[in-house]
């Protein structure tokens, strides 16, 4: 699983060691972890901030599940030196702008890096421009423009006492739009992460700027006159409607809008926010500890790490792991190194001790889970996944993916569906926009003999596709549900003419057909009850009772017999292009494939669990 990182830099930057009498320290707040070489006083000043920060974004956002959006470090560092040892190696060359702080941003934690001693009206800006990003994230229907625009907006937030102010006007955004030719409109709703109006620094700036001041125009002109336009247009995105098609329902004229913004931009004052109402927040549940040196350099290490300088966060780790052999962190970091760089038997081991180390990380026992499920499991190792999943879930109950994992794990073991289900239902719940969550329902589903309920889950998620690739996944996979929905509808009605007779089976033609000798008797039916393997061949023999199929791959001079009891829940991932849509029981045969299947308890074949088709 690889984060997301706000700023994408080149990362050589040698580690600076702390001084050995640097004392650190830990505060945890409700929702954040602030670590700082100050002390407990700015620590809990810097937490009380952050936790006041997350009040009005929740006032702001309320419909947005905050909690669901991973954890959330801070690391206070005290003074500009101590900082750069941290920073993105691109903002330390001569004349570069010094930075006040930083979001990086990953798929299952985020880190924050703030500097104690910034100067500047508002020293939090970039942080307040992340963590709207972070909150958006979900949304990702929000167009480019908005998504920047509402960041802009309020990064110049200012939390006081008794009152909150947003969207105080940006002097260098302003100066900018003065100084040049404003985008057309319909240009700037089109602009995308491929567009160069995105990527080239001056077309970039003038992108930022003109979001932002589209967004201060409509926000206060939504205030002013009572009205919803933003949310009008966004909710004309959720469902659909194309930019300009909304864009001009909710804001009506685009080159009346267009000239209203260009004399909006050169006016002489702005109006901006004010929120009145208190964010106090109850520091008695800060609960503070001192670090070791080596618990802090972890924390940096981790840092690192999810900052792409993996060079450094090993530097920093081969001084810990040796002197810190029971660092917890240390070897969650090592794990996740290893990870990204794909040396998976590395990574798990390294997560494995983790765990065995009585890690308190959700991520840790998810990844040693999710890792260990990729391979052999024997029955030991599957008692373990299955209580690092269980507790991934217990430390972190918003974690979707821990669920998704445990809900493909009960079901390969093919007596546990009803969990499973509940389980793969949890993960879409708290990630509805996860295209393959929703699939692994639907699998669940297809493995219960739920065909028609397979069937509505994919319809209903197709929309969730975000590129040509998953488009057609979610295409095939509900190509073959509607195979399983329709067989199933025919044995029933089959069933209900002749009574009590034993039902025929039924070809995937439909016609009735004499059970083949390679099929198996349902007595005899290879039940899944060994350990998950592997095997790379070419497959041949492919023969379908629909349901059933068999079929066998041969590997180095040797053939396996295998056999899937419903071929419509083998999962089946392509590495080459078909002309049209896959039929297993006639496009398989002489293919080469990578299978993976289980021993079971006949003798005479394993059970096909997935089929990875080659070129």
């Amino acid at each position: 699983m690889y984060k997301r990182i706000v700023l994408l830099l080149a990362l050589f930057l040698p580690v600076i060691a702390w001084a050995k009498s640097e004392s650190w320290v830990e505060v945890r707040s409700p929702h954040f972890t602030i670590i700082t070489n100050s002390n407990e006083k700015q620590a809990r000043r810097v937490a009380d901030q952050f936790e006041r920060m997350r009040s009005v974004f929740h006032t702001l956002f309320p419909k947005i599940p905050i909690d669901n959006l991973g954890s959330i470090t801070v690391l206070a560092i005290k003074d500009e030196k101590d900082f750069r040892a941290l920073e993105p190696a691109a903002y330390l060359a001569k004349g570069q702008l010094k930075l006040g702080g930083l979001f990086l941003r990953g798929a299952d934690k985020n880190y924050v890096l703030l500097r104690l001693d910034a100067e500047g009206e508002h020293p939090y800006a970039v942080v307040y421009h992340e963590y709207t990003h972070l909150l958006l994230s979900k949304a990702e229907f929000i167009p480019l423009w908005l998504n920047e625009g509402l960041a802009e907006y309020y990064e110049n937030t200012e939390i006081r006492e008794k009152e909150v102010a947003l969207g105080q006007p940006s002097p260098a955004n302003l100066e900018l739009l003065r100084e040049n030719r404003l985008m057309p409109l319909a240009t700037l709703f089109a602009v995308d992460h491929s567009s160069p109006y995105y990527h080239e620094e001056n077309k970039g700036s003038i992108f930022y700027a003109q979001s932002w001041a589209l967004t201060h125009y409509l926000e206060q002109k939504d205030f002013r006159d009572k009205t919803e336009r933003l949310t009008i247009y966004a909710q004309a995105l959720a469902q659909n409607v194309d930019g300009i098609t909304a864009a001009t329902r909710a804001f009506g004229d685009l080159k009346q809008l267009q000239s209203a913004l260009e004399a909006y931009v050169r006016q002489a004052s702005f109006q901006y926010l004010r929120m009145a109402g208190s964010t106090e927040v109850d520091d008695s549940k800060f609960e503070s500890r001192g670090l070791t040196l080596f618990q802090a350099d972890a924390a940096r290490a981790d840092f690192l790490a999810y900052n792409d300088r993996a060079a450094d966060a090993r530097a920093l780790l081969a001084q810990i792991l040796p002197a810190d052999p029971n660092n917890v962190l240390a070897h969650e970091t090592m794990g996740f190194l290893e990870f990204r760089e794909q040396h998976i038997d590395a990574a798990r081991n390294w997560y494995a001790q983790a765990v065995q180390l009585d890690s308190q990380s959700f991520l840790a026992h998810y990844y040693f889970a999710a890792i260990s499920m990729s391979g052999v499991m024997n029955e030991v190792e599957q008692s373990q996944v299955e209580s690092s999943l269980r507790a991934s879930i217990k430390l972190n109950p918003n974690f979707a993916p821990s669920y998704d994992r445990l809900g493909a794990f009960l079901a390969m073991r093919r007596d546990h569906y009803d969990e499973a289900r509940l389980m793969a239902l949890s993960a879409v719940q708290l990630d509805p926009a996860n295209l393959s969550y929703r699939m692994d329902t639907a699998n669940i589903l297809l493995q219960m003999g739920r065909g028609s309920d397979a069937v509505s889950v994919i319809r209903n998620a197709m929309h969730l596709a975000s590129s040509p690739q998953e488009t057609a996944m979610a295409e095939n996979f509900l190509m073959h549900a509607q195979e399983y929905a329709q067989f199933q509808e025919r044995k029933q009605s089959s069933a209900s003419q002749m009574g009590n007779l034993e039902t025929p089976d039924v070809t995937s033609s439909g016609y009735v057909s004499q059970v083949d000798a390679t099929s198996f008797s349902k007595s005899d039916e290879p039940l899944p009850t060994g350990p998950h393997r592997f095997l790379i061949g070419v497959l041949s023999d492919v023969h379908c009772t629909t349901p059933a199929m068999d079929l066998n791959v041969t590997s180095g001079g040797k053939t396996l017999a295998l056999h899937a009891n419903n071929y419509f829940s083998v999962q089946y991932v392509l590495n080459l292009t078909l002309k049209g849509d896959l039929h297993p029981c006639t496009d398989l045969e002489g293919r080469s494939a990578k299978v993976e299947y289980v021993e079971s308890s006949n003798k005479n074949a394993a059970a096909v669990v997935a089929i990875e088709i080659h070129k």
